[in-house]
Order: C-alpha cells, then structure tokens, then sequence
C-alpha cells in the first residue's frame, strides 16, 4: 500500500487466504485485527505479524460482529478496511444438504458479511472513507455440481458487494468483492470423502485450470490489499476474478 497505515479488520484470518492477507497487510504497515473462531490458529497468526489479541467468535452472530467491530475502534481509533473471509464449503447437491447445514453455510458466508458490514459501514461514514472488501468465488458467477449451497452463498456476496456499494458510494465507501478460483488452502482439501493428496491435488489443477496450478493464497491476498489501497480510488461495485484463467472458457 503506498498510501498512509490503516486499521485493518480480517474475518476468518486463522488460516488460508484470510491469513494471508493477514501477513500482507501487516507487512505493508497495516494495524491488523483478526477475527475466527478458531482460537488456536488465530493466537498463531496474531503473534507471527505482531497484531493484537484476536477477537474469537462466530460472524454468523450479529451481536458478536457489532462487538468486534466496536472493540477495533476502542483498540485502534478508527476502522479503515474491513476484509470479510470468513467463509466455509458444504459439498453436497440440493437433496444431499440438510437443513443444518445450509443454514450453517448462510450463516457464515453471508450472514457474516452482511452483519460485519453493516457495523462496520457507520464508523466508516462519520470518517469519510472506507473500504470493504468481500470474499466472493468463481462459483458465485458461475455453477459447479456438488455444491449448491456454497454456489448460493457466493452469489449473495457478489450481490450485497454490488449494493451495498451504490448504497454508500456517495459516503466514501468503496466496497468490492475478490473472487478466486482454486486455492491451496485446507478448506480446498475439507468436507471430502477422502482428503486429496499432493498428487491429487496437482492432477486436479492439470485437468481444470488453465495455468495447470492451484493459487498460493499470498496470490489471492495481494489483490485484496490493492483493493483497501489508494490506487483502486476508482474502483467499486467490482467481482475482481483470481482465478488463473478458469472462467475465460
């Protein structure tokens, strides 16, 4: 970021692209607060980028979202960039996902930016500026068999970014959505029969990705730092595709 250090909210930043982008920002200047569930593994990043105790808890709760957002600004003073990664996969079809589970997916994929956003977003009016950045996904543009819940969930985020934007362009806020495709992340390996292997893994990226690749999560991570800094000024509203090539075909 060339622009001045900002106060940096991560949902979902114990692991994967939400630790990530952690690191990134951190090492750009950033004050970072991260916010999971998991206790242990967001302890571990805090201490590794030099950030403050995490705020452990559940964005599918909006009490504990308006708590985290409130407890950032007591630590910090301001809020500049919230970034909404926390997220999870249910791989099943329609008929093979139970009601628990596609209200455990709403719950953390959508609930969890709708709510964090929306307490975040008048702390960001009375600034000035602001910037949200949304985890979006490839399948929230396009369909994948087996999925059908996290396809649902990611549409909705595509559609609260874009307006949500028009709600509150005219306040400063710029808020867009990052969507990437396959990542080397443990949520690409989880809710499968069987875990993947190395091999699997590289076998499946020869087969469906144009680069022949999965992304390393620092390469999701650097987009979304862009999007909080100056030089995207003019953008918002926008679904930025990472995704080696996958939906060009």
């Amino acid at each position: 970021m060339e622009d001045k250090p900002k106060v940096v909210l991560v949902t979902g930043a114990a692991s994967g692209m939400g630790a990530a982008t952690a690191r990134e920002f951190a090492s750009a200047g950033a004050a970072v607060v991260i916010v999971d569930r998991n206790r242990e593994g967001a302890e571990k990043v805090a201490a590794e980028i030099g950030a403050s105790d995490p705020i452990i808890g559940d964005v599918g709760e909006s009490a504990f979202c308006d708590q985290a957002v409130t407890q950032t600004i007591e630590r910090c003073g301001r809020l500049d960039v919230l970034v909404n990664c926390a997220g999870i996969i249910v791989r099943a079809d329609a008929v093979g996902t139970s009601d628990h589970d596609w209200r455990r997916i709403m719950g953390s994929n959508v609930d969890g930016v709708f709510f964090m956003s929306r307490a975040a977003i008048p702390h960001m009016k009375k600034q000035g500026k602001g910037a949200i950045i949304n985890f979006g996904s490839i399948w929230g543009s396009v369909g994948a068999a087996g999925v059908t819940a996290y396809c649902a969930t990611k549409g909705a985020v595509h559609q609260i970014t874009r307006a949500m934007a028009l709600d509150y362009v005219r306040d400063g806020i710029r808020i867009n959505a990052v969507c990437p495709g396959e990542v080397n992340t443990p949520m690409l390996a989880s809710e499968r029969p069987k875990p993947p292997s190395p091999e699997d893994l590289q076998k499946l990226a020869e087969e469906t990705i144009p680069m022949a690749r999965l992304a390393d999560p620092v390469e999701i991570a650097r987009v979304v730092v862009f999007l909080a800094s100056d030089a995207a000024s003019y953008m918002t509203g926008s679904m930025v595709t990472v995704d080696a090539g996958y939906t060009a075909r």
